[in-house]
């Protein structure tokens, strides 16, 4: 920090301003001794070596010693999280471009930007930025073949997939500067920004990398993974969310008709009339809310099943019969795993940090620099 510069500098020109003095007057001592003109007597030979291994330990004094001092004081307060990006110790990263059918090879650190770039709005506040590159950042360690992660099933060589149905999003500069125009100077530096001051950090649970999942409003509340997918991650837990109201996914409402019903789920399973209650019917909820259950007509499909079939935002939603229709009322976006991205944004609006932002929706992780800063 500024402050923390400003004492090192003081210490420094302090130290150095008393080396300096002291080694003139020892090597006025010196020359005096050499011109004879002080009486050393008979240990004459002796001081003057004496006096010279003295000015060797003052000159490395006055040189290395408030370096010393002052380097490490900097190095210790200032956290080392504003080194450019272009002098990091570059932890190189495979990434497979799904549109080019490619493997490239960037730091891990350029991939970052354009995860972020890609998966959340360059409009949101710094805080929430920042723990989305920390998300994205642990989501690709985690995949690393060089953290002992699994890479890209379909392509061994990459660590990664641009592909978002495979991994998390990712796009170029070509295609930022396309899509955000002349806004692109302004929403790249904020995101070099938010990447440079969480430079190598990750989550950790039990000092691994965790599955750092994330998506866009989860509603109320956040889904564990246990309800989505059957996986009981500790740390990716059901946790009440009353940020993201401001998302403009926050509810939809999507019209299905019963023709459409039967062409989806097929025709032996839309079997009842219209207007008839048992048509459509909602079995059961999961522990957040969403519909883990639900009957068409003499079928049952699970909530997953339903969104992913009629192309619904997330598995959040209430169903409404009027004659011929069906209308699903939905609240949310995406599957509610982890952070919320826009309950991200409400929380960093009212001034949380983006460490505590991810402590909330990641239980029991802890920040780990894989840099070792």
């Amino acid at each position: 920090t500024e402050k923390t510069l400003r004492k090192s500098s003081i210490k420094f020109f302090i130290l150095l301003f008393l080396n300096v003095n002291l080694m003139s007057y020892l090597y006025s001592l010196l020359h005096r001794i050499s011109k004879g003109r002080c009486d050393c007597g008979e240990g004459g030979v002796f001081m003057r070596r004496l006096l010279a291994y003295m000015i060797g330990i003052v000159s490395f004094a006055v040189i290395v010693v408030p370096v010393l001092i002052t380097g490490v004081n900097l190095s210790k307060e200032s956290g080392g999280n504003m080194t450019d990006l272009s002098s990091l110790e570059s932890v190189m990263l495979n990434v497979y471009l799904h549109d080019k059918n490619k493997i490239v090879s960037m730091t891990l650190e350029e991939y970052v930007q354009g995860v972020v770039g890609a998966e959340m709005p360059a409009e949101f506040s710094e805080a929430a930025l920042q723990a989305q590159a920390v998300a994205a950042r642990t989501y690709a360690v985690k995949h690393m073949h060089k953290f002992g992660g699994s890479g890209v099933s379909d392509h061994p060589d990459a660590d990664v997939s641009t592909d978002h149905t495979v991994n998390q999003a990712w796009v170029s500069d070509d295609t930022l500067k396309e899509r955000w125009g002349k806004k692109y100077d302004e929403y790249k530096q904020k995101i070099k920004l938010a990447v440079l001051k969480t430079q190598g950090m990750i989550l950790t649970y039990n000092d691994e990398p965790i599955h750092a999942l994330f998506h866009s409003t989860s509603g109320d509340r956040t889904a564990s993974a246990k309800e989505v997918w059957g996986n009981d991650d500790p740390y990716l837990q059901s946790v009440e969310c009353k940020w993201d109201t401001a998302s403009p996914r926050y509810k939809d409402n999507k019209t299905i008709s019963v023709a459409n019903l039967a062409e989806s789920f097929g025709q032996d399973a839309v079997t009842v009339s219209a207007g008839n209650g048992d048509l459509i019917k909602i079995l059961s909820l999961t522990d957040s809310g969403r519909v883990a259950q639900m009957k068409i007509g003499n079928k049952n499909f699970t909530g997953s099943e339903v969104r992913n079939t009629l192309g619904l935002r997330s598995e959040n939603f209430t169903i409404e019969s009027k004659g011929d229709e069906i209308i699903f009322h939905t609240i949310g976006y995406g599957h509610g795993v982890g952070l919320c991205q826009y309950g991200a944004n409400g929380m960093a609006k009212e001034g949380w940090a983006y460490q505590d932002i991810l402590k909330y929706y990641y239980k029991g992780v802890e920040l780990k620099n894989i840099y070792g800063s």
